[in-house]
């Protein structure tokens, strides 16, 4: 669904069984906007709120959950001042995200200035894929709490109307730090920052009891607040793992072209290492600050992965694709570590990517080498191990895209991967 904060470049992959290549069938789509919870939300640490996660299966049973405000139409369109052009924050495929002010206490609307900022999500009326999303969104953030996910305050299910209310994060998204002409560049310390928040977040759903697949990690879902720390938004795509002895999760393919797996593009198997190959492709815009897909590149440049893994083994080469904006004021003894990372994480073969809690470790020796355990098995095995090279399933499912939406404050669109 969406981010809720600044603005974002993103789109939606949508996939379907057709005689073409996956690789034609690709498309540009978008996002929106999050914001923070009502009923009181305790505060948990890293590891703990979703290991006791139920799982509804009605949609009166998601709606009902505790932890979250169903809010009238009326009160939210009070609480944006009917959503007014000056109050948009941005749209995407999803719809559209606008800033609003509740009451701290009552949650009630508030008038501009006093009060909660929020950030509100308006579905577009578009049919039964758009409800699925809001209600998976409901659904997870309504149960899951943890620092690195962004808070979700309420929702609103009047009529046809479909609505998010979340915390407002005023950095908005990574996206836009990234790649916004005229943003400031985000130096060396706040890139390993962003990234070690976003791996405790995956890594908060990996290791979960009842665990989650994000389905959708990239640049325009990974929000900011004042001081630069994560909150993962949209869980729209996000997906229960696999349980008893199965492997894998099958299911309709969708996700972001240039961050979804390909072994899951090409075959509809989802696994938490699916998001690690996500969480690779991020680590490679934070080093690069380039897109995961630019088409105003030209030839192999145009897909980061492609042009930057031959560079990002060599120390003597690495320099080639880092970025430009942080004119040189980085440690290579730090970038080479931090390059290997998202190689060993880009692996074809799955079972050779890290789990994020292997990747967490990692990042954190990264950020304080002199404090972390140098002896971590963790960290010895995720940088050091070399990246096997296997073969990948070359059987292609075709796929279609069709456009979707993030919340963030002013953000564009990106693409996401559906295949039924």
């Amino acid at each position: 669904m969406g981010n809720c904060f600044a603005s974002s470049s993103s789109a939606k992959v949508d996939a379907t069984h057709t005689s073409r290549p996956a690789s034609e069938a690709l498309k540009s789509a978008s996002k929106t906007t999050p914001t923070r919870s009502n009923v009181t939300i305790p505060s948990y640490s890293w590891r703990s709120s979703a290991e006791s996660l139920p799982t509804p299966r009605s949609e009166s049973e998601i709606l009902s959950s505790p932890h979250v405000k169903a809010f009238s139409f009326s009160e939210l369109r009070n609480a944006t001042r009917n959503f007014r052009p000056d109050g948009l924050l941005g749209e995407g495929g999803f719809g559209y995200v606008y800033k609003g002010w509740i009451d701290q206490h009552s949650l009630s609307a508030a008038k501009p200035g006093s009060g909660m900022v929020v950030a509100v999500k308006k579905l577009k009326p578009e049919g039964f894929q758009g409800h699925k999303e809001w209600l998976t969104e409901v659904n997870y953030l309504g149960q899951l709490h943890h620092p690195n996910l962004v808070k979700l305050i309420g929702y609103c299910s009047d009529g046809d109307n479909r609505l998010l209310v979340y915390e407002f994060l005023p950095k908005g998204s990574l996206e836009n730090h990234l790649f916004r002409r005229g943003a400031q560049p985000l130096s060396w310390a706040t890139r390993i920052k962003v990234a070690i928040g976003a791996a405790r977040g995956l890594s908060f759903l990996h290791d979960a009891e009842e665990q989650v697949i994000y389905r959708d990690f990239k640049a325009a879902n990974i929000l900011l607040d004042a001081e630069f720390n994560v909150k993962l938004s949209d869980f729209g795509l996000a997906k229960a793992g696999p349980t008893g002895d199965r492997t894998h999760v099958s299911t309709q393919v969708m996700g972001t072209h240039g961050y979804a797996a390909p072994e899951y593009v090409a075959t509809g198997r989802l696994t938490v290492k699916s998001d690690v190959y996500s969480f690779g492709v991020v680590m490679l815009e934070l080093l690069s600050g380039r897109r995961a897909v630019d088409k105003t590149k030209t030839g192999m440049e145009q897909n980061l992965v492609e042009w930057a893994k031959p560079y990002l083994g060599d120390k003597r080469k690495l320099f080639r694709i880092m970025d430009i904006k942080l004119e040189g004021q980085y440690p290579q003894k730090a970038a080479l570590p931090a390059a290997t990372l998202a190689l060993k994480c880009l692996s074809v073969e799955p079972k050779a990517r890290p789990r994020m809690s292997e990747v967490l470790a990692t990042l954190e020796q990264i950020q304080a080498p002199k404090t972390a355990s140098k002896n971590s098995p963790a960290v010895q095995q995720t940088v050091n191990d070399p990246v096997r090279k296997s073969p990948m399933n070359q059987d292609r499912s075709p796929m279609k895209l069709t456009p979707s939406a993030s919340p963030l404050q002013h953000h564009r669109r990106s693409p996401r991967v559906h295949r039924r």
